[in-house]
């Protein structure tokens, strides 16, 4: 991954206050002569310096100061101090973020949608990589063209499925999962094909009117972590947003192992998608936060042990 250094720093406004050197990870700034300069020949281009500098004298050019301008809100672009968010508010949203399966007819837009991938990309990234790459379902026609190309994956798993020779061979070899599937989830896909078939009811994407497909690079430091935490930007953003949402597993799974449904999204083969996001307005309200099953908790202990000292 290229580390080329886009940093520049206007040594005329240059205090000399070094704090750009201090929160610097790549070594790319140090202080020459009393000024700020770059003397390193990478770059994470993570744009700390510019934000700890106090008189505005450094830029990171690869930076694209646009995507902190939203075409539906507003955001205060300053830098919101450690502690100064309402935790409690904070803490409401993602325990208000519901898994959405009732959605209106009402189409999303195209701005609420790059809005979204901008909100997906404050998240962080391994070495600052942002190897992340989005894919936008706008119309519900295009949903039900994907959803029907997942259909054809679970048709096609079903019948592989219902082979109890094939089964317990491939469970014999170390490989179970098709035994699995067909004990967990066969008759349930059967019966959610069946009504899509005969009714038109989607139990895929819930009727959503849109979707975001979450992507990254195989050579990334750590795409699936960078791409679920973009993910889960998305979900809160689009909740803040009046929108429900829903992770497909499903569609996530058939997208991996249908080369053809990859090219349908236009999706490079080097990426692997990781999550996608039925998106849609949604058609329920609820009262109060659900709850939650008591976590396992582990605390670490490092105590004395016989025999040390």
């Amino acid at each position: 991954m290229s580390r080329q250094v886009f940093t520049v720093v206007d040594r005329d406004r240059c205090n000399g206050c070094g704090l750009c050197v201090e929160v610097c990870p790549s070594g790319t700034l140090s202080l020459v002569d009393g000024k700020a300069a770059v003397t390193g020949d990478r770059s994470m281009a993570c744009g700390q310096c510019a934000a700890v500098c106090p008189v505005e004298a450094i830029t990171v050019e690869n930076l694209d100061p646009g995507l902190h301008t939203f075409e539906t809100f507003k955001m205060d672009p300053s830098w919101l101090p450690w502690g100064q968010a309402d935790t409690g508010e904070l803490v409401r949203l993602m325990a208000s973020r519901r898994s959405c399966r009732r959605y209106t007819d009402r189409a999303v837009s195209s701005e609420v949608l790059r809005d979204l991938v901008k909100i997906g990309i404050t998240a962080p990234s391994g070495t600052n990589c942002q190897p992340w790459t989005f894919t936008l379902v706008s119309t519900r026609r295009e949903m039900v063209a994907f959803g029907e190309r997942i259909a054809g994956f679970y048709r096609r798993l079903n019948r592989l499925s219902e082979q109890g020779w094939l089964r317990n061979l491939m469970k014999w070899c170390g490989k179970p999962e098709l035994h699995y599937y067909y004990h967990n989830y066969h008759d349930l896909v059967a019966d959610a094909l069946e009504q899509w078939r005969t009714e038109r009811r989607d139990r895929v994407f819930h009727d959503a009117t849109a979707a975001i497909i979450v992507s990254g690079r195989r050579d990334a430091t750590s795409p699936a972590e960078d791409a679920l935490l973009a993910t889960q930007n998305i979900l809160l953003g689009a909740h803040a947003l009046g929108l429900g949402t829903c992770l497909i597993g499903f569609a996530v799974e058939a997208v991996r192992r249908v080369a053809a449904i990859k090219r349908f999204l236009e999706i490079p083969e080097e990426e692997n998608v990781f999550s996608v996001i039925a998106l849609g307005y949604p058609a329920v309200q609820y009262h109060t936060v659900a709850g939650r099953k008591t976590p396992l908790v582990r605390t670490l202990k490092i105590g004395t042990e016989k025999g040390n000292t």
